[in-house]
C-alpha cells in the first residue's frame, strides 16, 4: 500500500491506518456503529475520528454513510460542520419500485391481558402462518442469546451467578449448561438450589435458543436456522449459515444483531422482533439511540425482493419515541426528540465525557481508591476554576465484578474534561476512555 500499488484499501477499523500515499477519499460505512471504537485496549481510538483528522491532514474528503446516523454526527450536519446528502428512497430493483416495509407495533401488555403467554403475539403468529404457507422466508430477531437469561430457585429466590463475575448465569440448552456471558465460565445445571436445597429450579427469560425451541413447537412444518455467537465459532460459520438460508434450506432464520446488518435476502417478507425493549432501559444515554438503530436495521431485511415486506415489532413500551419512530422509518422525528433530551441533560454532543474505571480483586480497596480519585479530581477542578465540569460517581460499574476483579467508575462531563485529567496523575489499575461509546 505504501508503495502505491493499490488504489483502494478495504477493511475494518484498523484499515484507517493504511499508509495510502495519495489519499483522496475515506468512506466510513455504517458510521454509527459503536464497533468503530476500540474499547477493550489502548489506544482507545474511534476510527471515525481518526478518519476526520487524517482527511484534514491529507486534504482528503470523508463520506460518513448511514441510514441511521449517529446523533452527534447528524447534529454536526445541522449546524453546518458537515454537508448533508440524503437518499430518501431505497435503490429500486428492475421488477418493482422498492418500498420500505410496513411496520406494525404489538403491545405485549395487551397480549397478556388477552391470555396469550406465548412469545408470539397473535398478529405475529398469523403473519408467520401466511408467509410459511406461501413459501416465503421469515426472520425472528432477539438480541439476546441462550435459552434462558437466568436461573432462579422458586423457593428462596436465589439466582445462580458466575463465581468470577457479578452477573447471572444464562442457561444454554444446546450444551445443557450454564454460561457466563462475561468470562465464559461454564457450569452444569444443579439438581437443587445450592442455597436452600430446594429442587424448584426455574428457567426464566428468553434468548435465541428458546426462540428456536418455541418456533419449532409452534410451527413444526418449518425448517429453522439460528445465527448467533453460539453457532458461529467456526472460521466459515457465518458464510455457511447465510448460504444455506439464501439457498432456501430454511424457512425461518432466528438470530441476534448479526442478522440485522445489511443482508440482502430477497425471499424474506416477514421480520418479527420478539422483544424490542431489551436494550431500551439500560443506564446509558445512548440506549434509545441504539434501540432505534437496531430496529431500523432489522426492519430493513424485509421486502428486499419482489414482494412487499412486513415487520412486526413486539414491545411492552409501544409508545416509546424510539420504537414509534423506527416503525415509521422516521429518523427526523427520532432525532428531534433525542437531541432535545441530550440538550436538556448536557449529554454529547453538548458536552464531552471521560470514563475512569478502577479494577481490583479486593472490593473494599476498589471502593477506597475510587473515592480517593474522586476527591483528587474534585480538588483539582475547584482549584482550576472548572465549574462547568461535573463528576458523576464514584459508583460501582454496571457489571460490578468481572473475572474476579471489582470495578468502580467515575464519569467526567464537560468540555474541559481532558484538560482536568492532564493535571491528575492516574495510577496503575485505572483505565481511561475519552468519549466512551458506552457507560456500562
Amino acid at each position: 500500500i505504501k508503495e502505491g500499488a493499490f488504489d483502494v484499501v478495504i477493511g475494518s477499523r484498523g484499515a484507517i491506518f493504511s499508509p495510502q500515499p495519495d489519499l483522496g477519499l475515506i468512506v466510513v460505512d455504517e458510521e454509527h456503529e459503536w464497533t468503530y471504537k476500540q474499547q477493550e485496549q489502548a489506544p482507545r481510538y474511534h476510527a471515525r475520528d481518526v478518519a476526520l483528522k487524517l482527511a484534514e491532514l491529507a486534504g482528503a474528503v470523508v463520506i460518513l454513510g448511514s441510514a441511521t446516523p449517529d446523533v452527534a454526527s447528524y447534529y454536526q450536519s445541522q449546524i453546518g460542520e458537515y454537508r448533508l446528502l440524503e437518499l430518501p428512497e431505497r435503490i429500486a430493483r428492475a421488477e418493482r419500485k422498492e418500498l420500505l416495509p410496513q411496520v406494525e407495533i404489538v403491545d405485549l401488555r395487551q397480549e397478556l391481558r388477552a391470555g396469550n403467554r406465548s412469545i408470539f403475539s397473535r398478529s405475529l403468529a398469523r403473519a408467520m402462518e401466511r408467509a410459511l404457507a406461501s413459501g416465503e422466508q421469515v426472520i425472528l430477531f432477539l438480541n439476546r442469546r441462550g435459552a434462558s437469561t437466568f436461573v432462579q430457585c422458586r423457593h428462596c429466590g436465589h439466582v445462580l451467578g458466575c463465581r468470577r463475575c457479578d452477573v447471572p448465569l444464562a442457561y444454554h440448552s444446546a450444551g445443557e449448561d450454564l454460561v457466563c456471558h462475561q468470562c465464559n465460565y461454564r457450569a452444569s445445571v444443579p439438581d437443587s438450589c445450592p442455597q436452600c436445597g430446594s429442587r424448584r429450579i426455574k428457567f426464566l427469560g428468553i434468548g435465541t435458543q428458546k426462540v428456536e425451541e418455541e418456533t419449532g413447537r409452534a410451527f413444526p412444518q418449518a425448517s429453522l436456522l439460528r445465527w448467533d455467537r453460539d453457532v458461529t465459532r467456526g472460521k466459515y460459520s457465518h458464510e455457511q449459515i447465510l448460504d444455506r438460508f439464501l439457498a432456501g434450506e430454511a424457512d425461518v432464520l432466528i438470530g441476534t444483531q448479526m442478522i440485522a446488518k445489511g443482508l440482502d435476502l430477497p425471499l424474506v417478507t416477514l421480520v418479527g422482533v420478539i422483544n424490542a425493549d431489551i436494550a431500551l432501559h439500560l443506564p446509558d444515554f445512548r440506549a434509545s439511540e441504539r434501540t432505534f438503530q437496531i430496529l431500523c436495521q432489522v426492519a430493513g431485511r424485509a421486502g428486499r425482493g419482489p414482494l412487499v415486506g412486513h415487520v412486526i415489532v413486539q414491545s411492552y413500551n409501544p409508545e416509546h419515541y424510539a420504537i414509534v419512530a423506527a416503525a415509521r422509518h422516521d429518523y427526523g422525528s427520532f432525532y428531534e426528540q433525542e437531541i432535545s433530551l441530550r440538550r436538556q441533560y448536557s449529554n454529547p454532543p453538548f458536552s464531552r465525557l471521560a470514563r475512569l474505571v478502577y479494577n481490583h480483586p479486593n472490593s473494599l480497596q476498589c471502593q477506597r481508591e475510587a473515592h480517593r480519585m474522586h476527591q483528587l479530581l474534585k480538588e483539582e477542578r475547584d482549584s482550576w476554576g472548572m465549574g462547568d465540569i461535573s463528576l458523576i460517581g464514584p459508583s460501582p460499574a454496571f457489571i460490578p465484578k468481572v473475572r474476579g476483579r471489582f470495578r468502580w467508575q467515575i464519569i467526567i462531563k464537560g468540555e474541559e474534561a481532558a484538560r482536568l485529567l492532564a493535571e491528575v496523575p492516574i495510577p496503575q489499575g485505572w483505565t481511561l476512555d475519552i468519549d466512551p461509546m458506552s457507560l456500562l
